[in-house]
């Protein structure tokens, strides 16, 4: 017996096959399950910890945004338009 099949039996034994598709959930555990109440008290206890922006950070993060798109689609219109020049001067050269 070679050595690659006896792997095979050894995997094949413990549950299922390496190139299984359930061997990917082999070791994952059940989760615990909550009651609706106890899983909305631990939603706003995780809320609680969270530190949320300003509303002047949230402005400026947005103006931010707002800009870099603006820059990005000059950006790539102006890519665009050379990419454009070039392929209709090749094409204007062949016909």
């Amino acid at each position: 017996m070679t050595a690659w099949f006896k792997a095979l039996r050894h995997e094949v034994r413990r549950g299922c096959p390496r190139t299984s598709f359930f061997y990917l959930f082999e070791g994952i555990k059940a989760v615990a399950k909550v009651n609706p109440g106890e899983f909305i008290r631990q939603v706003r206890a995780e809320g609680s910890k969270v530190v949320w922006p300003s509303m002047k950070e949230t402005r400026t993060t947005a103006i931010m945004v707002l800009i870099m798109t603006a820059l990005l689609a000059i950006f790539f219109f102006g890519v665009d338009s050379a990419f454009s020049a070039i392929v209709k001067f090749l094409l204007g050269l062949i016909g």
